[in-house]
């Protein structure tokens, strides 16, 4: 028991100093919309590394509130998640859409959907074959952090890699 708490504290004070980089949004030339949110997001690992919320060689892209648009940041990430996946030919991915605890059950499944979605277009227009892909949207019922503030959230709001 005392060599669980330990543990559980030990995670806890490890996630309290994950790094966070502001999120810029895309520009007009993109042909994406962007949102004024300035808040922070978790940032995403250079290159194949892990983070906490990660669970294999692909990186989360988060989102900002009520949003499935890929800021500059997811780009990067999504960039780096299609290199990996184009240099491992036998693998595929699911993509999984995730949404913070606010809005209805039936509107964060649909808005995890559409993340979900524009990550896997995006991963296609790169160039990764859309039979390699796969979304599925667990909306809020999967989140990666427990809380009630925008840091919480912000990690909630994502789409999660799962190699398969």
């Amino acid at each position: 028991m005392k060599r669980n708490s330990i543990i559980v504290f030990a995670l806890m004070v490890t996630a309290g100093c994950s790094s966070k980089s502001a999120v810029t949004p895309d520009d007009a030339s993109s042909g994406q919309s962007s949102s004024s949110s300035s808040s922070s997001f978790p940032r995403s690992p250079s290159g194949y590394g892990f983070d906490e919320w990660q669970t294999g060689p692909l990186g989360d892209v988060f989102f900002d509130y009520d949003s499935a648009i890929l800021s500059t940041e997811a780009q990067e990430q999504l960039k780096q998640n299609g290199g990996w996946i184009e240099s491992n030919v036998s693998k595929s991915a699911l993509i999984e859409g995730h949404c913070d605890d606010r809005g209805t059950s039936e509107y964060n499944l649909a808005l995890g959907d559409r993340r979900a979605a524009s990550a896997k277009e995006y991963l296609v227009r790169f160039g990764i074959s859309a039979s390699r892909l796969e979304t599925v949207s667990f909306g809020e019922e999967r989140p990666f952090v427990s809380g009630q503030s925008e840091e919480a959230w912000a990690k909630n709001r994502r789409a999660h890699f799962v190699v398969k």
